[in-house]
């Protein structure tokens, strides 16, 4: 690069670092923007084993079906034992993704709880009694609903969680609590101190919920789930999909870990929209969310850094190249790029950085219209993160279609990126020769 390429980027990085990195961090890492991220972490292994189990319950098979292969007769018998099992088999669905909003809950008060030095357990209990007054209060029979306890009260379990906390904190900073001995026991005097903030919170949620019934027809979770729709289907709009990949590679690009910073934002919609659709999945309606799970992830610059690798492999000529593109090999097959990062690296790359871009942009591109078309299916499954790529997107969507796709993506982010690592490629070289 030129001098005055060099001092743009200078100047370009001087920017981020002064400006827009501070607000991006404390943005991520503001107290309850923080606890709303790490308690949606603690949902992974629930989604995790709810997606597997619905879809073994509820296999991806035609009913025009016939078995005319091996394969085909293993399907059909996979699905007559799934159907005559269906109830035992949906049972980690049901006490996962199906009441997954009582996790919500509990992880985000959890962790709020724990960051002001709290008693987590007890401020996270509360927080659970107060949202199940709200979302699953028993009917004239006795017996308690849980159609609000899945992905459309997501929301205002989030709520309930951060106000529940925040309410019991001033309670007792206030010292509005009834004091115990100090000959008591911690663990026993605790609960007293939530005794006051409790009560306060479940008559204020009830009353609230009270006044939602009257006002608007439904409960507090409809009211909350009507207001955060149109921001949730704004959100999952493809040009805020590439606002969001181009922010992330941006980040990358100067060194900042993406993925965390805006999975403040993104992790909320894209674990409801996963939920939501597994609820569809299994109802066999129409799968409403394309922005789900790692949908960014699988069918974004996932692929492109594999293209990257196969470039490296088959064309580099830099020791520096080769080498990285040696190490990084079985780490990428598992979408573990930090080996590329940081080795080739794409950090304050351009060469790297501009591909990626584009990349990002016509990998989601085609993929969201290709969904919005129902050409390929739609997330609803979660999967561990090192699972392949090509297998989880099959896996995830239960759709074969979703693997000559991102194969077909990976052979055109190849043939995007080559241009610009073999221009670096001779960068290096030259610059290897000169030492």
């Amino acid at each position: 690069m030129n001098s005055t390429s060099t001092s743009f980027m200078d100047k370009l990085q001087l920017f981020m670092e002064e400006k827009i990195l501070p607000a991006a961090t404390k943005f991520s890492d503001q107290r309850h923007m923080a606890s709303i991220r790490d308690g949606m972490t603690l949902l992974i292994p629930l989604t995790i084993i709810g997606g597997i189990a619905i879809v073994l319950a509820i296999p991806p098979v035609p009913a025009t079906l016939e078995g005319t292969n091996f394969f085909f007769q293993f399907l059909l018998n996979w699905k007559a034992v799934a159907t005559a099992n269906i109830t035992t088999l949906l049972i980690p669905y049901n006490l996962t993704i199906g009441i997954i909003s009582i996790y919500v809950v509990a992880g985000i008060s959890y962790r709020l709880a724990k960051s002001y030095n709290l008693d987590a357990i007890n401020n996270m209990v509360s927080a659970l009694f107060v949202f199940l007054a709200v979302a699953a209060y028993p009917a004239n029979d006795g017996v308690f609903s849980t159609s609000q306890l899945g992905a459309t009260s997501m929301f205002t379990a989030m709520i309930i969680a951060l106000v529940v906390v925040e309410i019991n904190r001033f309670f007792i900073e206030k010292k509005i609590s009834i004091k115990m001995p100090d000959s008591v026991p911690p663990n026993v005097s605790a609960p007293f101190n939530v005794l006051i903030p409790v009560i306060f919170n479940i008559v204020f949620f009830i009353v609230l919920n009270t006044i939602c019934f009257n006002v608007v027809g439904g409960g507090l979770p409809t009211l909350v789930y009507k207001v955060f729709q149109p921001f949730i289907s704004v959100a999952g709009s493809l040009p805020s999909i590439l606002v969001i990949n181009f922010l992330m590679t941006t980040f990358w690009f100067f060194g900042i870990h993406g993925a965390n910073m805006v999975s403040v934002v993104t992790s909320p919609i894209t674990t409801a929209a996963l939920a939501l659709n597994a609820d569809a999945y299994a109802r066999g309606v129409q799968l409403p969310a394309i922005y789900a799970g790692a949908v960014n992830s699988v069918f974004g610059n996932w692929i492109t850094y594999t293209a990257m690798l196969i470039v490296m492999l088959m064309f580099a000529k830099s020791a520096q190249m080769k080498s990285v593109a040696k190490v990084a090999t079985a780490p990428t097959m598992f979408n573990i790029n930090e080996p590329m990062i940081f080795g080739i690296p794409t950090v304050l790359n351009v060469f790297t950085y501009i591909p990626l871009i584009i990349c990002s942009i016509l990998n989601f591109s085609i993929t969201y219209f290709l969904m919005q078309a129902n050409i390929i299916g739609r997330f609803f499954v979660t999967l561990p993160f090192t699972v392949p790529d090509p297998l989880q997107a099959f896996l995830a969507t239960m759709d074969w279609k979703t693997i000559p796709l991102w194969f077909a993506l990976l052979v055109m982010d190849c043939f995007i990126v080559f241009p610009f690592l073999q221009t670096y490629d001779k960068q290096l070289l030259k610059n290897e020769r000169k030492d």
